[in-house]
């Protein structure tokens, strides 16, 4: 007769031979690196959080060469604009073949394509899939995103990489677990989550089931922002120091009496139109007197139009663009070609490796925390060998939106390295193997009918 315990037993996470063993014996991969490529490879379908500069590039293209060769048949990488170039030029430095997608393809290999093609191919053809930034995948609508999803919810290899997901927003782990088949979005929240209150919108993690979330997460993902979090060598992965320089600019918008200061979006949006032209002049300022390159974020076509005007020999990437130009301008500022790079980090603050750039210039900001950490880490991440200068130019009218950064900044911090501490000891025992999610039903004892049935 079974037991309650062992009932509770059939319950666990337990470990599945889901993927095939890779042989890695001819990559360069650090030993860290080789354990999740490893632990990837045997469950077939994964997730990879590893933090900007720990090279998911160099991970995710081992990975598919590894799935490739073991099935003779193509694998899809998906990537946003102008990645897949730097993507394509990655691999030829670790000798893995990549091509640039198109139209059908015959036999193995690897192929990428920018997210937005997608629809245009036949995506039954791949046996393998990688998401590379996929935490873009938030800043597609419904429609897209389901997309992705469908495209994919019967390819056999899946994987997934991203650098850290923001912990204050664990909704996003939904999405990727859907992605991967691992479980539906709603799924995830009925099992771990409660509603916040009155606000359906919002959910928080069940109290008594936070260590079974984190569990659950560590079966098919690995999250890691530095090596040393699991005992790996550390060395070469401390950043740099990062200095910030605030200019705050004199809107002369005023209540009457004290400087106006706004208070919901929609007046902090119209604080920042009011500014537009005081502050681009104080970005170009800035750019115009630094000797190397400079990376100027803005977030309105005004702002980018009136920068790419004022600040000397500028090239300026703007969604309305065409492919091309953007691609080849993104690229330039990689090998140092471009100087002075004018975007938004919507277009740009995904995927693109800038260590070579030790500057960059805010024309304002906007409400999210997550574009300015993706902003940010395109220049400061590991890789990067100077002190990184950020100028954030804001008027008065928004408040102290500085201050309001960081304060995010530090919460983030606090709340990844609480994430990082949970998934610990759980990814730690785990690297190199994989498990399933549900454990198969296994009937024991006959079912007895009732009479009247």
């Amino acid at each position: 007769m079974q037991t309650y315990n062992d009932f509770l037993t059939t319950k666990e996470f337990k470990p599945v031979s889901s993927g095939f063993n890779p042989d890695l014996s001819g990559y360069a991969l650090k030993d860290f690196q080789s354990d999740i490529v490893r632990w990837g490879c045997n469950r077939g379908k994964a997730a990879v959080f590893a933090d900007t500069g720990l090279g998911k590039t160099y991970m995710q293209l081992s990975w598919a060469e590894q799935v490739t060769i073991k099935t003779q048949k193509p694998v899809l990488v998906l990537a946003p604009l102008a990645v897949s170039e730097q993507t394509i030029n990655e691999g030829a430095k670790f000798n893995i073949k990549v091509e640039k997608l198109q139209g059908d393809v015959f036999g193995p290999g690897i192929y990428i394509i920018n997210y937005e093609q997608l629809k245009n191919i036949d995506c039954s053809q791949f046996v393998g899939v990688v998401l590379d930034e996929s935490s873009i995948l938030k800043g597609f609508d419904g429609k897209m995103r389901r997309m992705i999803t469908d495209s994919f919810k019967s390819t056999p290899y899946r994987l997934s990489c991203t650098a850290t997901p923001s912990p204050n927003d664990l909704m996003e782990f939904g999405t990727q677990a859907e992605f991967l088949g691992i479980m539906t979005h709603e799924e995830m929240l009925a099992m771990f989550f409660i509603h916040d209150g009155g606000d359906t919108s919002k959910w928080r993690l069940k109290g008594h089931g936070r260590d079974k979330f984190y569990e659950w997460l560590s079966t098919w993902s690995v999250v890691i922002r530095n090596p040393g979090d699991y005992g790996y060598d550390s060395t070469g992965y401390d950043l740099p120091h990062v200095v910030i320089h605030e200019h705050v600019i004199e809107s002369g918008l005023t209540d009457g009496l004290l400087p106006w200061i706004a208070q919901s979006l929609t007046e902090r949006n119209q604080a920042r139109r009011h500014t537009v032209e005081a502050r681009c002049k104080k970005s170009a300022e800035i750019a115009n007197s630094i000797d190397g390159q400079c990376l100027i974020w803005c977030h309105l076509n005004d702002e980018s139009a009136m920068l790419k005007e004022l600040i000397n020999d500028s090239v300026e990437v703007m969604g309305s663009q065409k492919p091309e130009h953007k691609t080849a301008a993104l690229l330039g500022f990689s090998d140092c070609s471009v100087q002075k790079l004018i975007t938004k980090p919507k277009i740009a603050g995904f995927g693109m490796n800038w260590q070579k750039c030790n500057h960059m210039i805010f024309t304002g900001l906007s409400d999210s925390f997550e574009q300015y950490y993706q902003a940010v880490r395109r220049c400061w991440r590991f890789g990067q060998t100077q002190q990184v200068h950020i100028h954030i130019v804001s008027a008065d009218s928004e408040g102290a939106v500085v201050a309001n950064i960081k304060k995010k900044e530090q919460q983030h911090n606090a709340i990844a390295k609480e994430m990082i501490a949970n998934v610990k000891e759980f990814t730690a025992k785990q690297l190199g193997k994989a498990y399933q999610e549900k454990t198969a039903y296994k009937p024991k004892t006959a079912m007895e009918l009732p009479t009247w049935i």
